[in-house]
């Protein structure tokens, strides 16, 4: 008898504890409600920069952010399309438009000095990215129990991803305050005997990051993001390999093209001993660094509310106007 009420006993407080439980995991962060808002839409606002030969610091060109030419900082803007596959795993479709500009005549750099090229260019990057939220932002108190107001959440969400892409890109050079197209003017040979390969204005690119975000209401965050995007491409500054023959260019596509292609200053101790840096054959980019950008973005996040669910659980929750991710 004293073992039969010692097992029920036991059956019973089982039974309250798996059943508090699940009371409680309703209404813990942690839970399936994440599921009501699984999409949500972006815009960002923010400025844009090229890592490439063109402009820089006073040093040899590098495709990496210690090359950073701050006064060619320009323009941004995104949407994006946000589908989480986890509580803290989303999959990411982004347009962004962006402005790409490098000068040589920034930096005091000898040889980029002399060089003298100059070029700018918008840059359309369509995206698909998997994102990691290592913290979701918050809102609220940390446990959602009727009565109970509990610790308040201030926790910023912080997330990293990587993904890819294809960009489209065309590079212009000014003359005489005119925006030229710098592609149709072969400005390393391309197209003519002995000259480089024609370059393709769309190329595959791999955008990489990281973000913060914060909670403002139920639906609308804000945030910051700064992305580094790695190319395939050396050209989008249209400058990748070699000086060529510039009277052949002149021939081939007139003074302008001709000019645009070694705009060269011609004076300075480089020309020292009878030698030309740009003549036919002399280097003028590095074709084994490929160009990269950033852009560095504040976003605004707006939740798409799943208000109806096969769920019980999720219908009670939106009722309540608990604010729980």
């Amino acid at each position: 008898m004293k073992d039969r009420y010692s097992c029920s006993s036991l059956f019973l407080v089982l039974c309250l504890c798996l059943g508090g439980t699940t009371a409680f995991g309703q209404y813990f962060r942690q839970s399936s409600y994440w599921k009501t808002q699984r999409q949500e839409i972006s815009l960002g606002f923010g400025i844009s920069n090229f890592l490439g030969e063109l402009g820089g610091r006073n040093q040899i060109g590098s495709p990496f952010v210690w090359d950073l030419e701050l006064s060619q900082t320009r323009p941004a803007l995104s949407f994006d399309h946000r589908y989480y596959i986890a509580r803290k795993m989303a999959m990411r479709t982004r347009l962004t438009y962006g402005i790409l500009a490098g000068n040589d005549n920034l930096t005091s750099e000898i040889y980029r000095q002399n060089r003298n090229l100059s070029f700018k260019t918008d840059v359309y990057e369509l995206s698909l990215v998997y994102e990691f939220h290592l913290y979701r932002e918050e809102l609220g108190h940390v446990y959602d129990l009727r009565g109970v107001q509990g610790t308040k959440s201030s926790r910023v969400g912080f997330y990293f991803f990587a993904g890819v892409g294809g960009f489209y890109f065309d590079p212009k050079a000014q003359f005489e305050n005119t925006w030229v197209k710098l592609k149709p003017l072969g400005t390393e040979g391309q197209g003519l005997e002995g000259g480089a390969e024609e370059y393709n204005n769309l190329q595959v690119c791999i955008p990489m990051g990281v973000g913060l975000r914060k909670a403002f209401s139920k639906t609308l965050s804000g945030g910051l993001e700064l992305q580094y995007t790695k190319t395939f491409t050396d050209y989008i500054d249209d400058v990748s390999t070699s000086y060529y023959d510039n009277e052949a260019l002149e021939a081939a596509h007139g003074p302008i093209g001709a000019y645009l292609a070694d705009p060269s200053l011609g004076v300075g101790p480089l020309y020292e001993d009878g030698f030309n840096p740009t003549a036919a054959g002399q280097q003028r980019g590095d074709e084994k660094d490929l160009d990269a950008y950033l852009f560095l973005k504040f976003q605004v996040h707006y939740k798409l509310i799943k208000y109806k669910s096969g769920s019980k659980k999720y219908r009670t929750r939106i009722r309540r106007q608990k604010i729980v991710f």
